[in-house]
Parts: C-alpha cells; structure tokens; sequence
C-alpha cells in the first residue's frame, strides 16, 4: 500500500441551506513533507470543532478503492481531496477495516477510531441535496485516525496495516449502528465499548 495524497483545506464560506457556512472541506494536494501532530495536520483549516478534528479524528482517510467505486457510481473523475480527506491510500477499503487497525507510514503511527458520517456540509460540497443518503447507503465512509506517533509524511510513502487484536467492531458494523439506533443490542454495545473508538462516537453508545 501506498500513500497517494496528502490533502489540506483553507478557510472557505459557502452557503448551506440558506445561510453563510465557513468550512474547511474544500481540500486540494500539498506537496513536499508534511508534519503530522496529535491533532493532524496544521495548516488544515477546521470550521466545525464540534463534530471534527480533536485527537480521536486528527486526520480523515479515504481509500483508492472507494474513490474508484464512486466514479464508477457518478460517471466521472473525482480529484484527491474531493471528499474532505486528509490522506488518501492504495490497495485498501474501508470496509475492510476495523476500529483500532494500525496503520505504520514512515515514522507515522495511526490508529482506526470511527468511520465519517456525512452531513449537510459534505452535501453542499458535492452540490447534491441527497448525498447525505447516498454516500450513507453505500457504507463507504472513509475513517478516521488518532495519530499514536508523530512524525512527517510524503506522497508516494508505504503504508504497512496492522490488525487490531483485542476487542473491536468492524469500521461497518460501527456505521451501521450509527444509523440502526434499535439494533444496538448489549453484545454489540459492549464491544463498542471495549474498543479504541473515537470519544464522539463512545458518547452514543454510554
């Protein structure tokens, strides 16, 4: 596997349902070494601390493979950075993944914490009232990490995957129940529970 992409967003308004949103979504490809901290990348512009960033989402992640899916789905070429993410990796899906998998780039230690649930600012991103229910029907996400090391990253890096081995959820499973809230049966919230989860995700199942 490979690292393909690092991406960065600046400070950009746009409008949401009627009124002016400062986001930073719109991301485009940054060259050279980038550093990464406990809370991503500096310099990637962060509009709603509420539901993004912090150290359990320092960085979002989408994979080639789901890249290739959706311009198959759209009928057309989509650009790194289309979705908001940070990184973009080869030979990888997120379905694969489960919440606590390791990711090792260079001297970078990421951890899997939760899958991205899509919302209206995504939606007005991709100029489509529905792609909330779109993106969220075709399980998909894309993940978020916490950064375990700190370190730099270049385009073009390997990617080593380590598989969690105590207790987990798939990255699906945990997007699934997000959305099936009667689903969530006691075995299935346990292992929420006993899993490295993102702390915004852990306050739905507590």
């Amino acid at each position: 596997m490979k690292l393909l992409s690092i991406n960065t967003g600046q400070k950009q308004a746009h409008q949401n349902k009627g009124r002016e949103e400062i986001t930073g979504i719109y991301k485009a490809p940054i060259q050279g070494n980038v550093p990464i901290t406990a809370l991503g990348i500096a310099d990637d512009f962060i509009g709603d601390h509420k539901n993004h960033g912090g150290v359990d989402q320092a960085l979002y992640i989408y994979t080639e493979a789901d890249y290739k899916w959706w311009e198959a789905e759209l009928g057309k070429s989509l650009s790194y950075g289309m979705f908001g993410e940070n990184l973009n990796i080869s030979e990888l899906e997120s379905g694969s993944l489960n919440i606590g998998d390791i990711l090792y780039i260079g001297d970078v230690v990421l951890q899997v914490t939760a899958p991205r649930i899509p919302c209206g600012t995504f939606a007005t991103k991709m100029e489509d009232p529905q792609w909330v229910k779109k993106f969220s029907a075709a399980e998909r996400p894309g993940f978020y990490v916490r950064v375990l090391q700190e370190g730099a990253l270049t385009a073009g890096m390997e990617v080593r995957l380590e598989k969690h081995t105590g207790e987990t959820l798939s990255l699906v499973e945990v997007y699934r129940s997000h959305y099936d809230r009667e689903g969530r049966v006691e075995g299935v919230l346990r292992k929420h529970l006993a899993s490295p989860l993102s702390i915004r995700m852990r306050e739905k199942y507590e």
